[in-house]
């Protein structure tokens, strides 16, 4: 049951899914743990993930996302922990969760020397589609993917974002309950990206669950909740405004300028100087400095700058963001 509560992100209105305790959660973990020799990969994972919601999991290359998402599958025994999905005990019944999920790897897993109806036709024989429904869902997957057209067409001679789109047409070929997609969007241009996303929203509406990892920040507002995983250990979770309440406490200011680079050189100068617990990072071309309370850090941070002989065109608080997050998390 959807909240009468929306979103807007962009153009468009993202339903908010649920409250907590409103459903059971299809997918839970609790101190998840995998360990390669000395290696910890990932720690004490506990997530809880609730029907038709688009969960997202952030963060940066090599924090844990991939070899999160083979655990909770059933393909990579956890060192610790445990992980149901749809209710079953993944350690003890893998392959009774195999043909309720669907699973877009980061490689997509396509033939490059098949065509897209190929693709489809050999992964709905491998979920055991018999004739009939077989041809009924790769229609509707060639719908919903916007491939009609392209059926002849050799998967290698697709661009990325057709690929990408062939990937997810046949991870839902068998209609599954829950979707993993790990880094679907990674490499492809940023309309198709766009796009993309739209196909995952109209999948949610449908009530199928979407579990997506990536490190792009603005897709991360576009999930309904999220969790933040940094050196495989979830940092923040909740919805990304939840987020940013909870990480961000105090004040974030934004210095535009055109010596962006000098300026953040300034902001750290003045950090040692005067032993200040603040944050700072290059936001495109202004720096984004994140307080840990509302005191006026304007007025020493213009100062500072004045002394040192930097333009700048505005020091202003802004509201924060999901790279803001980040950047305090990382203190």
């Amino acid at each position: 049951m959807e909240e009468k509560n929306s979103r807007k992100t962009g153009n468009k209105i993202i339903p908010q899914r649920h409250a907590s305790g409103e459903h059971t959660a299809v997918v839970t973990t609790r101190d998840l743990g995998k360990s390669f020799g000395n290696f910890v990969a990932v720690r004490n994972l506990s997530l809880d993930i609730f029907p038709g919601e688009i969960f997202g999991f952030l963060g940066p290359n090599g924090a844990g996302k991939t070899t999160s998402i083979r655990m909770i599958l059933g393909l990579l025994q956890p060192s610790t922990g445990s992980a149901s999905v749809l209710g079953i005990d993944v350690q003890k019944k893998p392959e009774a969760i195999r043909p309720r999920v669907g699973y877009m790897a980061q490689r997509f897993s396509l033939y490059n020397d098949l065509t897209v109806i190929q693709n489809l036709q050999f992964y709905g024989a491998a979920y055991g589609l018999e004739k009939n429904k077989l041809a009924e869902r790769i229609n509707a997957a060639l719908d919903m993917a916007g491939l009609r057209g392209r059926e002849r067409s050799k998967t290698a001679e697709l661009a990325g974002g057709w690929r990408q789109r062939l990937a997810l047409g046949a991870a839902i070929l068998h209609q599954p309950e829950i979707i993993f997609l790990d880094e679907p969007t990674a490499g492809v241009d940023p309309v198709s990206r766009r796009e993309f996303w739209d196909l995952l929203y109209k999948l949610a509406a449908g009530g199928v669950t979407v579990f997506v990892t990536t490190h792009y920040m603005d897709e991360a507002e576009h999930c309904h909740r999220l969790a933040f995983i940094q050196r495989g250990e979830v940092i923040a979770q909740g919805s990304p405004g939840q987020i940013k309440q909870q990480a961000v406490q105090g004040q974030v200011l934004e210095v535009v300028s055109d010596q962006a680079g000098e300026v953040l050189k300034v902001m750290q100068q003045l950090r040692t100087a005067e032993q200040l617990p603040l944050e700072m990072d290059l936001y495109g071309a202004s720096v984004r400095i994140v307080t840990p309370d509302k005191n006026n850090y304007q007025k020493l941070i213009r100062k500072a700058l004045k002394k040192a002989g930097v333009g700048f065109d505005m020091v202003e608080p802004v509201e924060p963001t999901l790279e803001d997050v980040f950047i305090a998390s990382m203190r």
